[in-house]
């Protein structure tokens, strides 16, 4: 245990490193040009906006299962860390609604910040389950404080002129391969532990989708890969929901398996 967190804090300092000493990258401002352009009701960008109700859901429906007693946790304590993930990916619904009614860089700042808190809350969690709750628990606000911090730094180089995205782009590489070889190498304290998984082919597949997104819109014509990637995004937040649902100890379901034996 101690081994895995030392392990973690090395390549958690290493990423730091790497966005202090990279070249300055700017937001390229094209990102801001979706293919999903229609208005509808008077909304624009509809398409873009209304995907993101399947945040408002997934967000809810996590919350209420974290705190009304549906999810399985060993310690109350650990409801923290999937808390603020649930929290973000609420959140995220309406940043991700404000900023694509007009797309452009002072926006995308609002919709960054609870993505940030999104994945740094599903990182403690998984810390909390594989490492130790101790451990996990004491970098849930340390590592929250660094996702805002990364979206706070590249908002004020923008404004400086500069423009420095770099930070915030290793920071979500980090949180993804941290939470692979979390996966990989450290055996959760539940069963269920391979849902983790579908939470990472939902997250690939929402960038996929993002990547071809005029490619997208050009063959459906009535829906844009971007709004696409809300779509498949919500759902990592709707297989945590069922993963917090139907977990077990496993050391409870191996002890029950040996006594029936």
């Amino acid at each position: 245990m101690a081994n895995r967190a030392r392990w973690l804090m090395a390549f958690t300092a290493l990423c730091i490193v790497a966005a202090l000493l990279m070249p300055a990258l700017p937001q390229p401002l094209a990102y801001h040009r979706f293919a999903g352009r229609r208005n509808v009701f008077g909304i624009a960008n509809f398409a873009d906006v209304a995907s993101n109700a399947g945040f408002l859901i997934a967000g809810i429906a996590g919350l209420i299962v974290v705190f009304c007693g549906r999810a399985r946790f060993e310690f109350a304590s650990e409801r923290w860390p999937w808390a603020a993930f649930f929290l973000g990916i609420l959140l995220t619904a309406f940043a991700s609604s404000y900023y694509h009614l007009a797309p452009d860089n002072a926006r995308l700042f609002w919709d960054r910040l609870p993505m940030t808190t999104a994945f740094m809350g599903l990182l403690a969690s998984q810390i909390v389950d594989r490492v130790g709750v101790r451990v996990g628990l004491m970098l849930l606000l340390p590592l929250l404080t660094l996702g805002v911090a990364s979206v706070v730094y590249w908002r004020w180089t923008e404004e400086m002129g500069v423009g420095n995205v770099v930070p915030y782009v290793i920071l979500q590489g980090y949180a993804v391969v941290a939470l692979a070889l979390l996966a990989i190498g450290a055996p959760s304290r539940y069963t269920r532990s391979s849902d983790l998984y579908w939470i990472f082919t939902w997250y690939v597949l929402s960038k996929v989708f993002e990547m071809f997104d005029a490619e997208i819109h050009s063959l459906a014509g009535f829906v844009s890969g971007h709004t696409l990637k809300h779509l498949a995004a919500s759902g990592s937040g709707f297989v945590a929901c069922w993963m917090l649902i139907r977990r077990r100890s496993a050391a409870g379901q191996a002890s029950a398996a040996a006594m029936g034996q």
